[in-house]
């Protein structure tokens, strides 16, 4: 069965854009081929009985020349939000890079570019999530304060510029997301990084189980891994609520239990509007299909989670 087909056959649910407009809870993903080869992400539809309603992926300023439109209308095709995490950097050149500094994007050096991707956007049409510069508060982006030559303050004024130029442009079909780590001992507090209600559509916070593959970590709940950033969000600002990345490796504990746990927490945290799960083999096997058992408590979530 074809991903178009799982949408309909899960009728009368909606998804990507329509779920945004009901309030309805999305489930994403983010996935290795996407949005070129969506190969993947029918076999995951298919696999866990449920079609993702936001697929997410990255765009790097320095790679990424033009909004690919043509692959995010396949993404919409399959009734799924589109969401691109736009990264402001090149990702060769590791975090010393000033070309791509805030200060520079602020003062307006990389607007050929920027309008370039406002025109293609707005010329799109369809409903997209914007997702900036996410992970700010941490300090292993270029983008990051403390970093690369960026002061206190300028990221407010890079995202701010960022988003007017779509705005003078007469972008209205972006939902741009604001996406912090979540916090740690040593990175930045959210207060003063966030650019205000009037330039966010929705907060999203990025947390991993890391386990025992970072000195220093444990195995963690989802509550425990994103338990404290929710709150601090909460206290800055009422906008939805989402996961914006989140995994758990098999390695260090019970991948299949802590998955159905996360399902339990989100059915009594219903101010997550909605969880992209990393669904990657990188620094560990994230995936959803890292062994039959995980697979079987990602159906069995999936099937209750609304």
């Amino acid at each position: 069965m074809g991903l178009c087909a799982l949408l309909v056959a899960a009728a009368p649910a909606l998804t990507g854009a329509a779920a945004h407009a009901e309030g309805l809870r999305s489930w994403g993903v983010s996935m290795p081929g996407v949005p070129g080869d969506l190969n993947g992400l029918q076999a995951l539809a298919e696999a866990t009985g449920r079609a993702p309603a936001e697929v997410m992926w990255y765009a790097a300023w320095a790679t990424v020349p033009d909004f690919p439109a043509a692959d995010a209308a396949r993404v919409a095709a399959t009734g799924a939000l589109p969401q691109v995490t736009w990264e402001p950097w090149d990702p060769s050149r590791g975090l010393r890079q000033s070309t791509y500094s805030l200060a520079s994007i602020a003062a307006g050096k990389h607007d050929r570019y920027l309008a370039r991707w406002a025109d293609q956007v707005r010329a799109y049409g369809g409903p997209l999530v914007l997702r900036l510069a996410h992970e700010m508060n941490g300090s292993w982006y270029p983008w990051a304060e403390g970093v690369n030559g960026n002061k206190a303050g300028s990221y407010v004024k890079a995202w701010r510029h960022v988003h007017d130029v779509f705005a003078a442009r007469g972008v209205h079909n972006v939902l741009w997301a604001w996406s912090p780590n979540v916090p740690y001992p040593g990175s930045t507090a959210f207060a003063g990084l966030y650019p205000g209600d009037a330039y966010v559509d929705r907060v999203a916070l990025d947390g991993y189980n890391w386990a025992d593959l970072q000195a220093g970590s444990t195995w963690q709940s989802f509550a425990e891994v994103f338990g404290a950033g929710i709150t601090q969000l909460q206290a800055l600002t009422s906008r939805p609520l989402f996961i914006g990345e989140v995994g758990c490796p098999e390695q260090g504990g019970d991948k299949a239990a802590w998955v159905r746990d996360m399902f339990a927490t989100l059915a009594e945290r219903p101010e997550i509007r909605g969880v992209v799960w990393f669904d990657h083999a990188k620094e560990a096997d994230w995936r959803v299909d890292s062994s039959p058992a995980s697979l079987a408590a990602f159906r069995e979530g999936l099937a209750s989670y609304s």
